[in-house]
């Protein structure tokens, strides 16, 4: 006998032999037991589900000879031995008659198959017209066929079998009993599969049965084509075939899922270099974008589906899940990176992406395009987030209206940032900074979603960052330092009060200082401040902690020994809002010596210990090369030159190591 593909090898012939389709088996057997026969049904359903195959079971179980109950046939299955089963089995039989629709679709076919239709069968009890892809056929040919539907002879029954009901009449419809069957479930074609490698010898891993699964898609035909296609070239061991995940995937063309993972976590890590080298990868591979795209469109959607239900919390995300349970692993994994939100993005992103590469002429750009796309979404700011940054006037009136406000930015710990704190008795009030609104992402404090209000006033150790204002028609002492505030009034501060906010104690009260022509003398209640303060000067740069932290990250974590001597030998330096490491190394190796996986340890060590907010940047080349810049002296007799002659900014330097970075000279230049 010629070879047969296991899609008909394995057909079932009777109704419990058919997956996944138990809502019309138990119909039908149901009707057959009780002899309640339509004469005329619809099956419709996705593709190879079995349409076909329940129509011809179905024909076996009405012309069987043997009465159901009987010895040889205790149920309504169908017996399989008598000559009418194995007649219609075989596909030649007189009174089963299997029309293809899509070639026979005209008018005239169907009136002649009215015509035959009044005539009895020749042997059996029922004439079984069985219309095969039914929705191709005319709707002249249909207006043919009603009247025979309506009223049809008692020994006719009309089997139609399509994929799209919608395109049958809905005259025609309401005539027959309407069976919508079910794409298969994974485990039940993973069931036959496995059962059909068990039967002819075939060794198999469950990841490339778990594969073939998949690829059916729902379709137990397409599976099992797609098996029967794998076993043929699959390399022989001991005279059985040997399948495995790897050479099914080059046989239909496809990528491991480990590599959307992949994607997806240097997406995540914000690394756009990374997402590009991956996607060049796979494409000077040869594999398609439209495929890529239609492969990463259906991880994104596993991934959303395992957000949403959870995989490994109840049984229903399997239901949803229609993936191996690897695959299930997978798809949590990358989902737990992304909020549902973030996850919905990127889904829609791609979609977009795998519909327009059907019409573009360099689909590779495109494609390249919809994965920076992902990227960059991950830089997007919610707005709720933002609106909540806006500050919130408590109160009611005009003094609320018309209060100053003044910002300050958020530094670590050994950082303090300086506040606007009111000067001495004879100048005004100044109210505290409002706080902004709640936020519900104050506590996501991530690099990639979080960004710090504008710095107005910082200081740092052992400098002291500041502007200076000097006044024409003033007596020298005290001159303020000034902290200016965007889009605010100008605020006056001073050194006092910097160090007063430095040590957490807020403002001191005027009465601490009595400044004099030469220097300001400092009462005895701010003698324990200023010793406290030259202290913290004395402590050192917060620079060390900060490279003390990375450095025993590195150490801890395993393979980054390399990094780890690297930064440690590196000086580290505090300037802003940024943390500047100068290396040894040159911009070539410094990648290479500190990779991506190291800055993104260090990273996390800094924002475990309060200095998320301070942007990390490694620096290539000589670390002498920022010790032999020298600051320019200021000319004599300008605004320079008498800021640095005036006693309170003298006694900040002394006390904190101080520069003076902006002077703003408010003399008519008359």
């Amino acid at each position: 006998m010629a070879y047969q593909v296991l899609a008909r090898k394995y057909r079932p012939q009777r109704f419990s032999d058919v997956a996944g389709q138990d809502h019309v088996t138990v119909t039908l057997i149901n009707a057959l037991t009780q002899g309640r026969i339509a004469h005329g049904y619809i099956f419709s359903g996705h593709r190879g589900i079995g349409k076909t195959t329940i129509a011809r079971i179905l024909a076996m179980a009405l012309n069987c000879r043997n009465t159901i109950g009987s010895a040889e046939r205790p149920t309504a299955e169908p017996c399989e031995v008598c000559e009418s089963c194995t007649e219609i089995r075989a596909g030649n039989s007189v009174d089963v008659i299997e029309i293809d629709a899509a070639t026979n679709r005209g008018i005239d076919e169907i009136r002649e198959l009215r015509d035959a239709a009044r005539y009895r069968p020749a042997r059996d009890k029922y004439k079984i017209y069985i219309l095969d892809e039914a929705h191709q056929i005319t709707d002249a040919a249909f207006n043919a066929l009603l009247k025979t539907l309506e009223e049809p002879p008692e020994h006719i029954v009309f089997m139609m079998a399509t994929t799209q009901p919608e395109d049958i009449p809905q005259t025609v419809r309401s005539r027959c009993q309407h069976f919508s069957f079910h794409a298969v479930k994974l485990v039940d074609i993973l069931a036959q599969i496995r059962a059909i490698a068990a039967h002819e010898g075939v060794e198999a891993d469950e990841a490339a049965l778990a594969l073939l699964a998949e690829a059916g898609d729902g379709s137990m035909r397409d599976a099992l084509s797609i098996m029967d296609q794998a076993i043929a070239s699959a390399p022989v061991e001991d005279g059985r075939p040997r399948l495995d995940a790897m050479q099914i995937r080059e046989l239909m063309g496809t990528v491991a899922n480990t590599v959307f993972e992949r994607i997806l976590e240097a997406v995540h890590a914000n690394r756009s270099a990374d997402v590009m080298t991956t996607a060049n990868q796979l494409l000077d591979a040869g594999n398609s974008p439209a495929q890529l795209a239609r492969q990463f469109v259906r991880y994104l959607r596993n991934c959303v589906i395992a957000k949403i239900s959870g995989v490994g919390v109840d049984k229903e995300s399997t239901e949803l899940l229609q993936i191996s349970e690897d695959e299930q692993r997978r798809a949590g994994r990358s989902a737990a990176l992304f909020t549902e939100e973030e996850l919905t993005r990127f889904l829609q992103v791609m979609l977009r992406t795998f519909d327009e590469l059907g019409y573009r002429q360099e689909q590779r750009f495109h494609f390249e395009l919809g994965l920076l796309k992902l990227v960059h979404l991950q830089r997007l700011l919610p707005v709720e987030e933002l609106l909540s940054r806006f500050p919130v006037a408590s109160g009611s009136g005009e003094a609320n209206a018309n209060r100053p406000r003044t910002s300050a930015s958020v530094a670590p710990p050994s950082a303090p940032v300086a506040r606007v704190a009111p000067a001495p008795a004879r100048r005004p009030e100044i109210a505290a900074p409002e706080k902004p609104a709640f936020s519900p992402f104050a506590t996501d404090r991530s690099p990639r979603n979080f960004q710090e209000p504008p710095v107005i006033a910082s200081v740092r150790k052992p400098a002291v960052e500041a502007q200076v204002m000097v006044q024409p028609d003033l007596p020298p002492p005290p001159a303020p330092i000034v902290a200016v505030a965007e889009a605010d009034p100008v605020q006056e501060i001073t050194a006092i009060e910097v160090a007063a906010d430095l040590l957490g104690m807020g403002s001191i009260p005027a009465a601490v200082i009595e400044p004099e022509a030469d220097a300001p003398v400092l009462s005895p209640e701010a003698a324990p401040v200023v010793e406290s303060i030259a202290a913290v000067a004395a402590a050192g740069q917060p620079g060390e902690e900060y490279q003390r932290i990375a450095v025993e990250a590195l150490s801890a974590a395993s393979s980054q020994g390399s990094a780890a001597d690297a930064l440690a030998d590196a000086e580290w330096t505090v300037s802003g809002d940024e943390i500047r490491v100068q290396t040894e190394f040159s911009k070539t190796m410094l990648p290479m010596v500190v990779n991506p996986e190291a800055e993104k340890i260090v990273r996390a060590a800094l924002r475990s210990n309060g200095a998320g907010q301070l942007k990390l940047v490694l620096l290539p080349g000589s670390a002498n090369a920022a010790a032999q810049k020298k600051p320019r002296a200021a000319k004599t007799g300008s605004a320079q030159a008498k800021a640095m002659d005036h006693p309170v900014v003298q006694q900040a330097q002394r006390l904190f190591n101080a520069e003076i970075r902006n002077v703003i000279d408010l003399r008519d230049n008359d």
